[in-house]
């Protein structure tokens, strides 16, 4: 096996680009599957991925730019004129489209729609009419429709006619004269069922579609659940839109996890790990800020006890602990009831009965970690007292924290604040001040 055949794809176009190889580089990306070329480019620095863009198969360049996030995508598209950009995108389904076209500035996205052919423009902005991240914005246009009165045998020879069927297709969907959903047949069924046989004995009489204004986390939920591979879409009046497969909930759900791990430090979902310095400086500045608020009011409260500090440096040893205790047992409660939240689990009906039972667990815990700071303060410190305030503290706080827990998310859910993004240094807040409060303010109280 050659050097160039035994590394890892990365590593082996990167040495053939600085090598100057740059027709074996083409002929690698060239056989390379198009989710693999995205992953390629998310993985390269700025200067390369440009020079990657450039060698990549023309005809592949639609298939890897709806594998790309949105940063990504973003830049490559300022490399692309409208012209080109319409021929890359010939071919890909209406969603798609719709989710590339979506970002483009708008000179540039009358021109590739206007270098389209009319039946393709018209589903397109079918598509783009919809509001964004609904099951409307997502769904595919391209269905095949029966009538119930046709025979089996009829439809069949429809389908060897055709020659394909649409990707992801497991059922194909049944609609009277005025277009509206009525039934729906598995291909399982239709493959099996006898020829003589009419649509409307075989097919599914009450299909369970999805209404165009629903959120698409609402949709990717119903997946989840119902496992479906995939589902009609109507509007208010019945009339089927389109359809959602499986392939497109499975990016909506790998979505909403990089979001929700990307909110919680303050970073878009779609950030580009190597986006210029200048691009992502700002992004991470406001976030930044915000915690230097955070951090300066702990300290105001710290500033408080500045005289009962300065006379006991013991407590200026000990002070950090009940803070960080309050913040690793808020986190457990926040990252729990944010999560629970995502899956459908917590809502109004419940949030008290979650409410109850995260403030026993504080108790709980508070008990038991106060106990053991309390003896391991007052052996090492000799000053039983000191043990107490500091037990006390930490009890207050793990309490404290079990309320912010349950209580931040919720109310930032109400307010239509994502709890993921600010969650965090809210909570942070919380434990910081209640936590040196408790401590320092009993200190003061009972040490002076």
């Amino acid at each position: 096996m050659s050097e160039e055949q035994s590394q890892p794809g990365f590593e082996q176009i990167s040495t053939l680009l600085a090598k100057g190889r740059f027709v074996r580089a083409r002929e690698l990306l060239h056989a390379m599957d198009p989710a693999d070329v995205a992953h390629l480019l998310e993985s390269s620095p700025q200067k390369a991925r440009l020079s990657l863009w450039q060698l990549v198969d023309p005809d592949q360049e639609g298939d890897i730019l709806d594998e790309l996030s949105e940063d990504v995508q973003r830049g490559i598209l300022k490399l692309m004129d409208a012209d080109k950009l319409a021929a890359a995108t010939e071919g890909m389904e209406t969603d798609d489209l719709a989710y590339v076209l979506r970002g483009l500035p708008d000179e540039v996205y009358r021109k590739v729609l206007k270098a389209m052919d009319a039946q393709d423009r018209s589903r397109l902005e079918q598509v783009l009419s919809y509001a964004d991240d609904t099951a409307g914005a997502i769904m595919n246009t391209d269905t095949i429709t029966l009538r119930p009165d046709v025979t089996i045998d009829v439809v069949m020879r429809y389908l060897r006619r055709k020659g394909e069927l649409p990707q992801g297709t497991d059922s194909l969907y049944v609609v009277n004269k005025a277009d509206k959903l009525v039934g729906e047949v598995p291909l399982s069924i239709l493959v099996t069922a006898n020829p003589t046989q009419k649509v409307k004995e075989v097919m599914d009489a009450e299909p369970e579609p999805v209404h165009y204004t629903l959120p698409e986390t609402e949709v990717a939920k119903l997946f989840e659940r119902y496992d479906w591979y995939s589902a009609p879409v109507v509007d208010d009046d019945g009339h089927l839109l389109g359809r959602i497969t499986v392939d497109d909930v499975v990016d909506i759900i790998r979505e909403e996890g990089s979001h929700t791990m990307m909110s919680m430090a303050g970073l878009d979902d779609e950030e580009d790990t190597f986006a210029p310095v200048l691009k992502s400086t700002p992004r991470r500045t406001l976030w930044l800020g915000i915690n230097l608020l955070t951090a300066l009011l702990a300290a105001a409260v710290s500033n408080l006890f500045e005289d009962t500090l300065a006379k006991l440096a013991t407590l200026a040893v000990l002070m950090t602990i009940v803070p960080s205790m309050g913040g690793i047992a808020g986190s457990q409660t926040l990252t729990l009831v944010i999560r629970g939240m995502a899956l459908g689990h917590v809502g109004s009906q419940n949030a008290r009965f979650l409410f109850s039972k995260e403030m026993a667990i504080g108790v709980l815990n508070g008990l038991i970690w106060a106990a053991l700071i309390a003896v391991v303060v007052g052996v090492w410190k000799q000053d039983w007292e000191l043990s107490g305030i500091i037990a006390f503290a930490m009890a207050i706080n793990l309490l404290a924290a079990a309320a912010a827990g349950v209580a931040v998310p919720l109310v930032m859910k109400k307010f239509k604040i994502d709890p993921a993004l600010a969650g965090g240094v809210v909570l942070t807040t919380v434990t910081d001040v209640v936590g040196l409060f408790a401590f320092l303010g009993s200190a003061s109280l009972l040490m002076n």
